[in-house]
């Protein structure tokens, strides 16, 4: 077991403070984030509204657990499938929050699952279809207490 001295654990413990307190995230720089991860996600197509649903509480009295469900109207065949779902929050420190893979085996094409969410923010939420379209939903969700820290 290595000892640490006072000393050295002070200058760690400082030095992560310091990071911390850098690292505070910024809404101009998670919504370029974010922006940053769409365009990446389309490849230089257009996002369709229509066709994928997004659910989610309008409010979340806790933002440590907040329901999501995602889904995309019809089976899935070999024919039309969703290749790619791709879940991001705003307002997060890190936007990214979910992804998920289907097949033409999937049968039905939806996802749940629990996010936390920081404070109130849109959450955007994008399908890929094995055509190349891309499909998206986006929804607004109040927070009254942040799960990330906030």
């Amino acid at each position: 077991m290595t000892k640490v001295t006072k000393r050295e654990f002070l200058i760690v413990a400082t030095g992560a403070a310091a990071a911390a307190l850098v690292g505070t995230p910024n809404v101009a720089l998670s919504a370029e984030r974010v922006q940053a991860r769409i365009d990446e996600f389309l490849g230089g197509q257009t996002a369709q509204e229509g066709g994928l649903t997004l659910e989610m509480p309008e409010i979340a009295e806790n933002g440590n657990t907040v329901p999501l469900s995602v889904s995309v109207d019809g089976e899935a065949s070999e024919n039309r499938y969703v290749e790619s779902l791709l879940v991001l929050a705003d307002g997060n420190p890190e936007p990214g929050v979910a992804t998920f893979h289907f097949t033409p085996m999937s049968g039905e094409q939806r996802a749940a699952t629990r996010m936390r969410l920081a404070k109130t923010q849109n959450v955007v939420a994008l399908a890929k279809m094995n055509d190349g379209a891309v499909m998206k939903a986006e929804t607004l969700v109040k927070v009254t207490i942040g799960g990330c820290g906030g």
